[in-house]
């Protein structure tokens, strides 16, 4: 049943729903409080489509998030990378002079460690982002302000005191966006396919998994392993590859995988983020 709706996890203002609104601009975004509401959203009808981060480019994968992925039951549609933009929010009328301290997720204000020391400014440890901004809206001190997206401010009636104060200027989130129906019909000049599989008990299981893509010359860009179960001895591994299952060098590097793993799924095939394409090709 479509609703024309996109499910997020966080505040309203939050760099997931900024995510939302760069990639499926005519969806209307659903807050959720966790990831598997936003889960649960898609897979009771009350959206069509989950925003999820999987990594950022600057603090790694996203914790717990590829544990949820292959449970989930959805699948992969499109990929988006969201550029991690923060401004200074405070109540209107304030200046920059006024700030004493700025709240924001533990994440964000180790990224603009720079900004608040040539300005003086201390930084204290919100719940996330966009719940920070909420938070300076509603309490009204001209002496807190927020450390979020633009979008926050707004949301939230907050002047931008300073824009793109991050340290680092290509700090980028991936995020993932996942339906109900895999889509594998679309081409575009590049595509993805990203995967869960665990391999055999034989030795070199691994090495030999692998194998195939590489005398197939298919270009791995991702493969993280994580425990399965709490035990250390179920691995499972995530990959990413650049190519359609429909392509002959993936079918016959997926082919050769299959004979070295216990379990192979395919979690979605979708077309290439620009920003990607833009990367490999500097």
């Amino acid at each position: 049943m479509a609703n024309n709706r996109i499910a997020f996890q966080g505040e309203p203002g939050a760099y997931s729903h900024q995510a939302c609104r760069q990639a499926r601009p005519a969806m209307d975004a659903l807050p959720c409080r966790t990831f598997e509401d936003v889960i649960e959203a898609v897979r009771a009808g009350d959206a069509d489509l989950a925003m999820l981060p999987v990594e950022n480019s600057t603090y790694g994968r996203v914790a717990d998030i590829h544990h949820l992925l292959p449970e989930s039951g959805l699948r992969i549609v499109d990929e988006a990378f969201v550029r991690v933009h923060i401004s200074l929010l405070a109540v209107p009328g304030t200046s920059l002079e006024t700030v004493r301290e700025a709240m924001s997720h533990t994440v964000l204000l180790g990224q603009c460690r720079g900004f608040l020391r040539q300005h003086g400014i201390h930084g204290i440890t919100g719940a996330d982002t966009a719940g920070s901004a909420k938070q300076v809206a509603e309490t009204g001190n001209p002496a807190l302000a927020a450390l979020a997206a633009p979008l926050a401010g707004e949301i939230y009636g907050l002047d931008r005191l300073a824009d793109e104060i991050e340290d680092r200027d290509n700090n980028t989130t991936r995020f993932l966006v996942m339906s109900r129906e895999a889509d594998l019909t679309r081409r575009s000049e590049r595509m993805m396919t990203s995967f869960v599989f665990r391999v055999r008990n034989i030795p070199a299981a691994l090495y030999k998994a692998m194998g195939g893509f590489a005398t197939n010359g298919v270009n791995m860009t991702k493969l993280e392993s994580y425990m399965v179960d709490g035990v250390f001895t179920a691995t499972q591994f995530y990959a990413d590859i650049e190519g359609h299952p429909e392509d002959e060098n993936v079918r016959l590097a997926l082919d050769e995988l299959g004979w070295f793993t216990s379990s192979l799924d395919i979690l979605g095939v979708y077309p290439a983020d620009p920003l990607r394409i833009t990367q490999a090709q500097a």
